[in-house]
């Protein structure tokens, strides 16, 4: 299997642009993802100029003490919007996309391996994304790279 930053380079080139034509800039919050969606964005044309950094907050210490997650379970829509918005302030960006879950291969925090929530912020508005991926823990994570990446895309103004 690629590795994410060669994987969805096209998306990541999507975003790029995007963000570059709109000159906002972007922040990503992971979890479940352990840095891949960092290393899918780094790889973004001219990241330097518009991708502020990520954060991998795996442990949920770190969820709720650096950036601020307040919901009951860190397996959450809640907790994934608390996670954009979090790591947007944090890192000064415009937009961001966070994500977390369970990767399997077994179930956790009451949810059952695949379970995946992504949000996006974008200038403060906010929403997030349920999703149910099938497969071993490296296939869930790469599934889930792909849709925070069209995700966040999506949710950045068209270029024009």
């Amino acid at each position: 299997m690629k590795d994410p930053a060669e994987k969805f380079m096209p998306l990541a080139e999507e975003v790029a642009d995007r963000a570059r034509r709109a000159g906002l800039s972007v922040a990503a919050a992971e979890s479940l993802t352990s840095g891949a969606l960092s290393n899918a964005l780094g790889a973004g044309h001219e990241a330097s100029e518009w991708f502020r950094g990520g954060i991998v907050a795996y442990a949920e210490e770190v969820k709720r003490d650096v950036l601020g997650v307040t919901a009951e379970s860190v397996t959450s829509a809640q907790c994934a919007r608390e996670l954009a918005t979090g790591v947007a302030r944090l890192l000064g960006a415009d937009a961001a996309v966070a994500v977390t879950g369970v990767g399997g291969p077994e179930p956790a925090d009451g949810a059952p391996a695949g379970t995946v929530y992504a949000a996006v912020t974008v200038r403060g508005e906010t929403r997030s994304v349920h999703y149910r991926f099938e497969g071993d823990p490296s296939e869930v994570v790469h599934e889930t790279v792909g849709a925070a990446l069209r995700l966040l895309r999506d949710a950045l103004p068209p270029v024009a």
